[in-house]
């Protein structure tokens, strides 16, 4: 009887705030999401919706999240046994491939931005076409730092385990 009353509660509260949530987006998914969570809140409270269908629902969504937790779980360790792998390794550049990528990244950020600070103070006529054509490299850019920060980030959590 509690949890059918806690999630009769429960429910209607957390589509209300999501619903008003979505509603501030301009966005037409967003509103037309709104307006069914709207729909559904209003099934939920009149009845339409039984609690042993919000039981069923509440059900279904913990089994996707350990669903989801057992893959994350899966990835993690992946991730570690590739990680521990480098560092037992009797090839020194195997070892060290993460501080050595992170290295070239800086340097190769430092000579980048370097070189167009110099274009552009030399050439200030050209800054807009210089830094146009900059942003054309930001997939390259977006790429490597987004390896470079995973890798200081899992190297990170390695060190506070050790």
């Amino acid at each position: 009887m509690i949890p059918a009353l806690l999630a009769q509660i429960g429910l209607p509260l957390l589509m209300k705030a999501v619903g008003a949530g979505l509603d501030h987006i301009d966005n037409p998914i967003a509103k037309t999401a709104a307006e069914g969570l709207k729909q559904v809140e209003a099934a939920v409270t009149k009845g339409d919706v039984t609690p042993e269908q919000i039981v069923v629902a509440n059900r279904h969504t913990e089994r996707m999240a350990e669903i989801e937790l057992a893959r994350d779980t899966e990835t993690l360790k992946s991730v570690n046994r590739t990680i521990r792998a480098e560092v037992a390794s009797e090839d020194a550049f195997v070892r060290r491939w993460r501080p050595s990528f992170g290295y070239a990244v800086a340097l190769t950020w430092i000579m980048t931005m370097g070189a167009i600070a110099y274009a552009i103070i030399l050439t200030p006529l050209q800054a807009p076409a210089i830094i146009a054509a900059l942003v054309n490299t930001s997939p390259i850019w977006g790429i490597a730092l987004g390896v470079l920060g995973v890798s200081v980030v899992k190297r990170s959590a390695d060190k506070k385990l050790g």
